[in-house]
């Protein structure tokens, strides 16, 4: 199963993340499939990939508990529900 989660970069005591879909058997550290985001929790500045990020939860990912509330305040999460409104 593919997730979307947080892979830790930076340096000591100056942690950065990379938001990124990963094989859920894998490391924290491991190869990932794609980079669909960055995450600053110091500066708490964060740059999304939408586009990327709705097609793997399309095609089944599963965000982890951060990802979801990084994606949540973002508002990728109304971008799916309007994209899956169908007006007749």
């Amino acid at each position: 199963m593919v997730k979307l989660r947080l892979k830790r970069c930076g340096r000591k005591q100056r942690a950065v993340y990379r938001i990124v879909a990963i094989d859920g058997r894998s490391r924290r550290e491991g190869r990932d499939l794609r980079k669909v985001g960055f995450y600053d929790p110091i500066n708490n500045q964060t740059h999304l990939n939408v586009p990327a990020i709705l097609y793997f939860l399309a095609k089944g990912a599963q965000p982890t508990g951060t990802v979801h509330d990084i994606s949540q305040k973002a508002g990728v999460f109304t971008e799916v529900s309007l994209n899956q409104t169908k007006f007749y």
